[in-house]
């Protein structure tokens, strides 16, 4: 727990001089607080018991200045924690963003998203309020405990041990309440995950959800997990409500002995009426910040549970890392070769097994093979999303792992079947990989991938707002926006999905005419169903369990009698060979992961 709130301390140190003011004035506040009961003492002493009111009035006038006193600094004290606190927070989302997004393709497979969203979120907000009012409670309740104590001996120190003996009580019964409460806030915070990744699939699946009529099944999901977080809740307030009575009562079993005691020596004139009554002040000083224990203690459980579940993340090293010394890739010719690259998730579950593919600039690879063959785990390997296990991807001889990821995915454009759009206009969409990019360039991609026209159509044409994953937009539309913003990115190198398998014959024609401007003087690779999309290819491979067992052209492979075989007379040989002479053009790009 210290390791954790030290490393969350360690944000601080850019703002140090925020820092010094912020304790600065809380130290000064805190000590025209404590200087308080002593200007009471004298008022009681040499004012009432003297019949001085000189000396009233010159208490009363004290009191006053040092009242103001406090408030004054108590403002800087406030305004600054609230922004250290903030410029914390601010610090954490962007370290927690970054890491994210520099984490492979394997970490983002096994995340949940509602989890990280719950750590950019709730636990960040934990670690905020800690910093802002929990630790500096903390440092004011140790320096004032220290300074009290030091008073009250100065004043009576057979009192002041009195009052000090019930100290280690109260410690104890904080220690323990903190050793309960940890675990405890841990847990809470991994449910809130869990609560906030069952609410954040629910919403992303909402039209799912309505076509088949789940909501009473999905909403007893969320109630299960909403009923979790109370629990746990519940259980951690259960702790932290028993043992703070346990802390209000030891402090008044201490006023009681103060009463007892300090009115003996009174009575025996040991001790003066305005000193008790300052004892009575600095007991409440005391009590004042130990009845927070408890709320400081649960404060900075909850933040140490939070800053663990941060920085799990923020510790956690990405699968594929960029080299020091690592290059860019330049002046790309797009000559790509497999040599025995072998790859899967963990030893026990491999995916692929010796791949080995030439692809010389310019040529056209398609990779056909059943479902769970591996053909998209293989085109994955080349932008780097996974790395290989064994062997090496080279681009024009040089190791894709000895290249910058920058420079790699610049060249390496990617189209896939479920295409993701940003809740922003077409324009932004299509620039999203140069958003630099003038107008013109933009319309000429568009107008290249056969979406220009239906973009001018709408009210609004490249201003319209396209709906939250391209809701909005069909299936085909958004095929072509994304061949348009893949074309504005200008690759050497593409990886196609299948583009057409699921849209009707007319979209289908303009996105292959899309597709046959795209690959025009470019490397590709194309993950294909449908054998009539790549009879025209350079090469094809052949996929079944991870392994190719075919290669070769369309005509070399429709006679063996393989795999290729099976698939070109399952996909009705005689149609097939009549939409082939009907067709004209490069056959080139469907494909499913």
């Amino acid at each position: 727990m210290r390791h954790i709130l030290w490393r969350l301390l360690g944000y601080w140190k850019p703002h140090w001089p925020a820092v010094l003011i912020a304790y600065g004035s809380l130290f000064v506040s805190t000590g025209f607080a404590l200087a308080s009961p002593v200007v009471v003492r004298y008022a009681i002493d040499s004012g009432v018991g003297a019949g001085s009111k000189s000396a009233l009035l010159i208490a009363a006038g004290l009191i006053l200045v040092l009242q103001a006193g406090r408030g004054f600094f108590a403002y800087f004290q406030t305004y600054l924690s609230e922004y250290l606190s903030q410029h914390v927070a601010f610090d954490l989302r962007n370290s927690l963003y970054n890491r994210i997004q520099s984490l492979s393709f394997a970490f983002h497979d096994t995340a949940q998203t509602g989890q990280l969203m719950s750590r950019a979120t709730a636990d960040v907000e934990n670690t905020r309020m800690f910093l802002s009012t929990g630790l500096l409670r903390l440092t004011m309740t140790v320096g004032q405990f220290v300074i009290v104590s030091i008073i009250m001996i100065s004043l009576n120190w057979q009192l002041a041990l009195l009052i000090l003996l019930t100290m280690p009580v109260v410690s104890a019964i904080s220690f323990s309440t903190t050793q309960k409460l940890r675990p405890i806030a841990l847990a809470m915070q991994q449910q809130m995950g869990a609560y906030t990744a069952v609410l954040q699939e629910s919403l992303a699946g909402i039209r799912v959800v309505k076509a088949f009529t789940a909501e009473d099944r999905e909403f007893e999901k969320f109630r299960a997990a909403n009923w979790a977080v109370r629990e746990k809740s519940l259980e951690q307030n259960r702790i932290a409500s028993f043992r703070q009575p346990m802390l209000v009562f030891s402090l008044e079993l201490l006023n009681v002995g103060i009463l007892v005691y300090g009115g003996s020596l009174v009575i025996g004139t040991d001790l003066t009426i305005g000193t008790l009554f300052a004892f009575t002040q600095f007991r409440m000083l005391l009590a004042q910040p130990v009845r927070q224990v408890g709320n400081m203690l649960t404060s900075a459980s909850r933040a140490a549970a939070a800053g663990e579940r941060i920085f799990e993340i923020l510790d956690t090293t990405s699968a594929v890392a960029e080299k020091p010394d690592a290059v860019e890739l330049k002046d790309v010719q797009g000559g790509v070769r497999y040599e025995s690259v072998s790859f899967g998730y963990g030893k026990d579950f491999p995916v692929i097994q010796a791949i080995d593919i030439d692809a010389r600039p310019g040529e056209t690879v398609a990779l056909l093979g059943p479902i769970g063959s591996g053909k998209s785990t293989v085109l994955s390997l080349l932008p780097r999303f996974y790395d290989v296990g064994e062997g090496r991807i080279t681009i024009d001889g040089q190791d894709i792992r000895d290249l910058t990821l920058a420079s790699l995915r610049a060249n390496v454009g990617i189209v896939m079947q479920d295409i993701f759009l940003f809740s922003a206009t077409i324009r932004d969409n299509i620039a999203y990989g140069r958003p630099e990019s003038d107008e013109t360039a933009i319309i000429e991609a568009a107008k290249i991938a056969r979406i220009h026209d239906f973009i001018m159509s709408l009210p609004q044409g490249y201003e319209t707002w396209v709906g939250e994953r391209g809701i909005t937009l069909s299936g085909g539309q958004k095929q072509r926006v994304a061949i348009a913003r893949t074309l504005l990115l200008d690759p050497r190198i593409l990886v196609l999905d299948d583009s057409t398998s699921s849209v009707d014959m007319e979209t289908e024609y303009l996105i292959q005419q899309a597709l046959t401007a795209l690959l025009k003087g470019r490397t590709a690779f194309v993950i294909a169903h449908r054998i009539r999309t790549v009879r025209n290819a350079d090469q094809i491979l052949v996929l079944k369990e991870g392994r190719i067992v075919e290669r070769g052209r369309h005509a070399d492979l429709v006679g063996r009698g393989g795999l290729y075989q099976e698939i070109y007379d399952a996909q009705l040989r005689d149609q097939e060979e009549l939409a082939g002479a009907a067709e004209t053009g490069p056959a080139t790009t469907e494909a499913t992961p």
